[in-house]
């Protein structure tokens, strides 16, 4: 179960009080639904938009958060709050408890920056069927790299792509995911995991990383070096891209993906456009 739970496995969430679903659907953090909490701090009262991906603490939030400040959280339908269950064993802050729609709970600590949680299934096994087999999380089956009648190869939506460092050719698939060293814009580093395939956006993080920030830098976790391409733009947000290089049937090509998180762009040089193709997505 935890190498199921260490790929991008997220969970939905509801109100241990009311019944109510907390997933936010228009609210994406990490490529995924949120969960949707009311929360009260010493700045004032809003919304915390949290990830539902397993071991990712981003999250979006329209009210300031003093670090190490404990708060309190709340259900956005019924507005009770959820008081603590438990106390964090590392920062001895309240612990407060969500239910699991697949059955369970799970716990996260109050405190501001702490990243103690623990989940709870009523039916290991049970838990385990629906995530893996009746749950939203499948992993895209790859569809490969065909040739149309003018030459050229078009890359499909589902496709695993190879990545490498364009520095020190190294692969940049870790444990079967995309791993980058990235540096945020308050300058902690940490990784970056991607979903290798095409037009699939999910991602987690080690460090915080806002949604709709862009990175101070994103780096070959190997060499350190540097990939963003400064003579390379976004042409969605006009962020920098960031370059890597893909195995393509006949040569390695340059791919270029936003520095900006949450934006879903990504593109090729143009000389690689007269040869290679990537297929469009109505989720791209």
């Amino acid at each position: 179960m935890e190498d199921v739970l260490h790929d991008f496995i997220s969970f939905n969430l509801k109100c241990s009080i009311c019944g109510h679903s907390l997933m936010d659907e228009d609210q994406l953090v990490d490529g995924r639904p949120g969960v949707k909490l009311g929360i009260k701090t010493s700045k004032g009262e809003g919304t915390i938009i949290l990830s539902s991906i397993y071991e990712s603490f981003n999250f979006r939030c329209d009210v300031e958060m003093d670090e190490d400040e404990i708060v309190e959280f709340s259900c956005p339908h019924c507005s009770k709050k959820f008081e603590g269950c438990l106390e964090c064993d590392h920062c001895e802050a309240p612990m407060v408890k969500l239910d699991l729609d697949i059955g369970g709970t799970v716990c996260i600590c109050t405190r501001k920056g702490c990243k103690r949680h623990f989940l709870e299934f009523d039916d290991f096994n049970a838990a385990l069927y629906k995530l893996t087999y009746l749950g939203e999380y499948k992993e895209a089956v790859p569809e490969g790299i065909r040739e149309t009648g003018e030459s050229k190869e078009i890359i499909d939506s589902g496709t695993f792509l190879h990545l490498y460092c364009p520095v020190c050719d190294k692969s940049l698939i870790d444990k079967g995911l995309v791993k980058l060293k990235v540096i945020n814009d308050t300058g902690e580093s940490g990784h970056v995991f991607l979903s290798p395939y095409l037009n699939v956006f999910t991602s987690r993080s080690t460090v915080f990383l806002k949604e709709d920030q862009v990175v101070n830098d994103i780096q070959c976790f190997h060499c350190e070096t540097s990939l963003i391409n400064k003579g390379k733009k976004c042409e969605e947000c006009g962020s920098p891209a960031a370059k890597v290089a893909i195995a393509a049937r006949t040569k390695l090509i340059d791919f270029y993906i936003c520095s900006k998180k949450g934006c879903r762009w990504h593109g090729l040089c143009n000389d690689d456009l007269h040869d290679i193709e990537l297929e469009d997505s109505l989720e791209w």
